[in-house]
């Protein structure tokens, strides 16, 4: 991987999808991931990582069996292994999503919202 500046901006005009992540770059074994996301998910969860969820723009919640969290702009907010959960966003939010290289958006769920893995912009 080179060494080079990852702009934000620039890389969220170069898709318009919802809930698809888009790789921007690897740490070790970890991928950044930016996702615009509107709407409900689908209930999920990752056996074997944690997964943190960072809002660059807008508001997200993530729903979880006993609680809903909002995460503002701003703010971030790292859902657990195993640990069922549903985001969703009442209007368009962009966010960044870190987790291991590999990792499937829908867990082990196959769904319509599965999302091409390791998709870089």
């Amino acid at each position: 991987m080179k060494n080079s500046l990852i702009n934000f901006k620039e890389k969220f005009q170069k898709f318009s999808d919802y809930w698809s992540p888009k790789v921007i770059a690897e740490l070790n074994d970890y991928q950044f991931k930016l996702v615009k996301i509107k709407g409900e998910f689908i209930w999920h969860n990752h056996e074997n990582t944690d997964e943190a969820f960072i809002v660059l723009e807008g508001k997200i919640f993530i729903e979880f069996e006993q609680k809903t969290e909002e995460i503002n702009e701003g703010e971030m907010i790292v859902v657990p292994k195993g640990i069922k959960h549903k985001p969703y966003a009442d209007s368009e939010a962009k966010i960044m999503i870190i987790e291991p290289k590999g990792v499937i958006n829908t867990g082990d769920i196959k769904d319509k919202l599965t999302a091409p893995n390791d998709d870089w912009i």
